[in-house]
């Protein structure tokens, strides 16, 4: 039987707890995690640890929330739990030389694309957003260079017609955890060789900000379909309507070909609320204007006084 490896756990969110839980269920001692410091967060703004501080203090591990990583200190205590490899899922920030080269094994990677393609913060939703047929993940060894690390081990998943960030992730979480674990018992036993990346087919997946969100109708409704479901559930996509702002949260292509202008409202009844864009027809299927209650879009209609020709955005 292989030597246990002393594992140190690097991540934040809670894809990331989810796949501390399985590590911690392996047959190698997680000695310490590494999160991100308490942020504030929901309507009050209260101070909350991150999802992976939690799972980590409800087993007993020990946890490090550091503001800042390249302090001497800093360091110095992750060499103190002498880490045989640390693995890295959605930790937030990119790693220095200093804390790849503490590891005899190094820094594994979880990373939810089929690398070289979407390198970056955001790669299951810039999955979606750019209409691949599927999606998936990748374990690989960390270098100074983001996500351009020799990748181990991959799964692909096929997407669904309706696949969103949200649904996507769900899948690809678990798969991810056990992908890890065969990755670190292949490694420890000598039969995982990693491959280098192709950079000529390298993509970015870039960090996504609400302001994202905004629906630009000058694109095509496909284009447009694609993008509503790669920004759920964040940062969402919006637009405006009569001056206030109203969030879209489920869409529809009706058509592909052009059908009057973009952001124009040519369907408003007990039908349909659609509107066209540069290429084609959306619906609007699940709306929310501020501050209201989420609707149906045709249950919208018949109390916004919406009228035929009416612009959005």
């Amino acid at each position: 039987m292989a030597t246990p490896w002393r594992i140190v756990f690097m991540g934040t969110p809670q894809i990331a707890a989810a796949t501390l839980e399985e590590l911690v269920r392996g047959p190698d001692p997680v000695v310490g995690v590494v999160t991100q410091p308490d942020r504030p967060s929901g309507r009050g703004q209260q101070t909350t640890p991150s999802a992976v501080r939690k799972a980590a203090e409800a087993h007993g591990i020990a946890v490090i929330a550091a503001e800042k990583i390249r302090t001497p200190e800093f360091l110095d205590a992750l060499r103190e739990w002498r880490p045989d490899v640390i693995v890295v899922v959605a930790y937030g920030r990119i790693l220095p030389k200093t804390i790849l080269e503490i590891a005899p094994q190094g820094c594994l990677n979880v990373h939810y694309s089929l690398l070289p393609k979407y390198r970056g913060a955001a790669p299951a939703a810039w999955t979606i957003i750019n209409g691949e047929s599927e999606g998936g993940v990748t374990t690989m060894k960390l270098v100074e260079k983001m996500d351009a690390g020799a990748i181990y081990l991959q799964a692909a998943i096929a997407l669904a017609s309706d696949e969103t960030t949200g649904s996507l992730q769900a899948k690809l979480t678990p798969i991810g955890a056990r992908l890890l674990m065969e990755t670190l018992r292949r490694l420890k036993d000598g039969s995982l060789v990693a491959q280098a990346q192709d950079e000529s087919l390298a993509t970015l997946a870039p960090i996504l900000k609400k302001a994202d969100g905004l629906i630009d109708w000058n694109k095509s409704a496909v284009e447009i379909e694609r993008r509503a479901r790669g920004l759920d559930p964040w940062p969402g996509s919006f637009t405006h309507v009569g001056g206030k702002l109203l969030k879209v949260h489920r869409t529809q292509v009706i058509a592909t070909e052009r059908i009057g202008n973009p952001g124009e409202v040519v369907r408003a009844d007990g039908t349909g609320f659609w509107v066209a864009t540069a290429s084609g027809v959306i619906a609007l299927e699940a709306v929310q204007l501020e501050n209201k209650k989420r609707l149906a879009g045709v249950e919208f209609i018949k109390g916004a006084r919406i009228k035929l020709g009416e612009r959005l955005g």
